[in-house]
């Protein structure tokens, strides 16, 4: 069994800028990772452009440097594969933590190799858990939502031209997909179950989108409650009654969630209206001793209150926290 100090699950820039700090001030902590470091980043939109300047994305004070006034997401995977490398951190990517136990005064990590099905055990004295928001999706619990042409992360519109595409959504991600598909020459129907243009659309992209609709050149079905996908079709209803449209390929732009079902495993409560874990927020400590969250887990449901240019901070709090605390126990 592999003893650490510190393991941090998830290695997405919260998770790599608290390690950083950690790093600093003595430590050597273990990040443990499912799939690929910032790996929610990876699954943007290849052509994806952050809201935020390229400033407010970096992490252990690295300068970000950006030949625009906000990076696209090429230079992001970039920065922080450099930024890694050059803080020699510790991660284990393609390695999924499945469970986790009290042992003592630390816990008891266990383990799975997403590629080679590898298991592993590690103790920790300390555990932070920094896992994100965008790798679990809302599903919809609709007949069909498994089929393979169906996806609830949109990367590339080129494969769809030509092809009847349905976004299922209408906030900002949807119409940005929206926008991207058209161009590649698909043939759009977007299903919203609100009744007008979300306000979460961004003011740069929502005249275009509308201008598209309004034009024709997109379908948009306000009120649309989808039933079902089949091999070649989409059901839902508008007011009670239902509608079919043709379809090759649907994307399911319904938003994400937390990973709860993990952190309330490890015994963190979880506030059943907000979705927030209890924490301290001058330590960001969990109401389980010595458990930390990172990022924007600590949101909860509200993935609009954390991003990395507020979370990337959490860090320096935990490294705090854990340091003093081995002083007074030491």
């Amino acid at each position: 069994m592999q003893q650490e100090q510190v393991i941090i699950i998830g290695a997405g820039p919260c998770g790599m800028s608290a390690a950083i700090e950690m790093k600093r001030k003595g430590l050597d902590p273990l990040l443990i990772e499912k799939g690929n470091i910032v790996n929610s980043i990876y699954h943007y939109p290849t052509h994806q452009t952050f809201f935020s300047s390229s400033e407010k994305l970096e992490i252990g004070n690295i300068p970000f440097i950006s030949e625009r006034q906000k990076p696209v997401r090429n230079e992001a995977l970039t920065y922080y594969r450099a930024v890694s490398q050059r803080e020699d951190l510790r991660i284990n990517t393609f390695e999924r933590v499945e469970e986790v136990s009290k042992k003592d005064h630390g816990y008891v990590l266990e383990t799975r190799g997403e590629v080679t099905g590898d298991k592993k055990r590690y103790t920790a004295d300390y555990l932070v858990v920094a896992t994100g928001y965008y790798d679990q999706p809302n599903y919809m619990g609709i007949p069909g939502e498994e089929k393979e042409k169906v996806s609830h992360y949109f990367k590339e519109a080129h494969p769809y031209f030509d092809k009847e595409v349905a976004v299922i959504g209408g906030k900002n991600s949807a119409a940005d997909a929206a926008l991207e598909l058209v161009k590649a020459g698909a043939h759009v129907t977007v299903l919203y179950r609100g009744s007008d243009y979300s306000g979460s659309i961004k003011p740069w992209i929502l005249p275009q989108f509308s201008s598209l609709v309004d034009k024709g050149i997109v379908t948009m079905e306000f009120e649309a409650d989808v039933k079902e996908i089949t091999d070649d079709e989409i059901i839902y209803a508008v007011n009670g009654e239902e509608k079919r449209v043709a379809n090759d390929f649907t994307f399911a732009m319904t938003g994400y969630k937390p990973d709860h079902p993990f952190i309330k495993n490890i015994g963190v409560d979880i506030d059943g209206d907000t979705g927030r874990p209890m924490f301290n927020e001058e330590t960001m400590e969990t109401n389980v001793s010595r458990v930390y969250v990172a990022g924007v887990i600590a949101a909860g449901y509200n993935n609009n209150e954390i991003f990395i240019e507020n979370g990337r901070w959490h860090g320096e709090k935990i490294a705090a926290d854990i340091c003093k605390e081995k002083e007074l126990t030491t």
